[in-house]
Parts: structure tokens; sequence; C-alpha cells
């Protein structure tokens, strides 16, 4: 009888090959078992604090919203007098592009200003004077002065 034409190395890829093809048909049978859940055990829910729990929401706490109540939207401003003289300090203004940011002082809301509003030169850091309009996508300052 002669010598078996496998040398040690292709024995060993075999041995690989089926060990391999072993855990993949292990992976496959763990994969049919978890297959075998119900559809209840997967479904989460959201409590009032907004958390995700696995148990349904009592009934009996459901709160009764109007869909008018709901808004999507930014309220619009009521209570801004256009007209009314009003004072910051510039937080930003770049002379080359002609455009800067006034930080208001009562709302520190920032406002938008452009250089052909300006009455006076401005830049970073001064105190300034100056009226509301509305603006393409906002409020923005007009009328802007230097305060001393």
């Amino acid at each position: 009888m002669g010598r078996s034409q496998d040398s040690f190395r292709k024995k060993e890829v075999k041995k690989k090959q089926e060990k391999k093809r072993m855990d993949k048909e292990k992976k496959k049978l763990a994969r049919k078992d978890n297959e075998k859940r119900d559809f209840d055990s997967m479904l989460a829910y959201v409590d009032e604090n907004g958390m995700i729990v696995s148990t349904p929401p009592d009934p009996d706490k459901k709160i009764e919203i109007k869909l008018e109540d709901i808004e999507t939207s930014v309220p619009p401003r009521e209570n801004i007098d256009k007209n009314e003289k009003r004072t910051g300090v510039v937080s930003f203004f770049n002379d080359s592009k002609g455009y800067g940011f006034i930080r208001d002082s009562e709302t520190r809301e920032s406002i938008f200003v452009h250089a052909n509003n300006l009455n006076t030169a401005i830049k970073e850091g001064n105190r300034v004077s100056f009226e509301t309009e509305m603006g393409k996508k906002g409020l923005a300052a007009v009328h802007v002065e230097l305060l001393k």
C-alpha cells in the first residue's frame, strides 16, 4: 500500500474548511431559533417622559391633545415695536463682506446688520443704537448709529 497523496498542509486546509462549515451551520441553527420569537416581544413603547420602555402605556393616563394646540413652527413675534430705538453691542462685523451681527442688550438675541444700513462705521465691541425691521430671513438692524 502506498503513501497518502495528501500532504500535511492539505490536511490542515481541509480541517479548517470543515471547522468553518460546522461553525456556519451552528450560526444558521441559532438564527432559526431566534426567529421563532413573537411580534409582541419585539415591540417598544414610549412613556410620558419620552423614555423607551417594554410595557404598554396605561390607558387611564391618556391625555387628549387638540390638533390646533400643536405648533410646528416658530410662533410669530407680536410684541416687537419696529420703530423703537434699541441698543446693543456689535458681536461680529466683517468689513470686507459688509455684514455682521449685533447682540441686543435687552433680549440678548443676535440681529443681522448690513453695511448699507449703517450711518457710521462700526467694528466689533462697539455699543450701537438701532431700529429693527423684518428682512428676508428674520430681523435686521437699520439706522445703526455708534453710541459714545
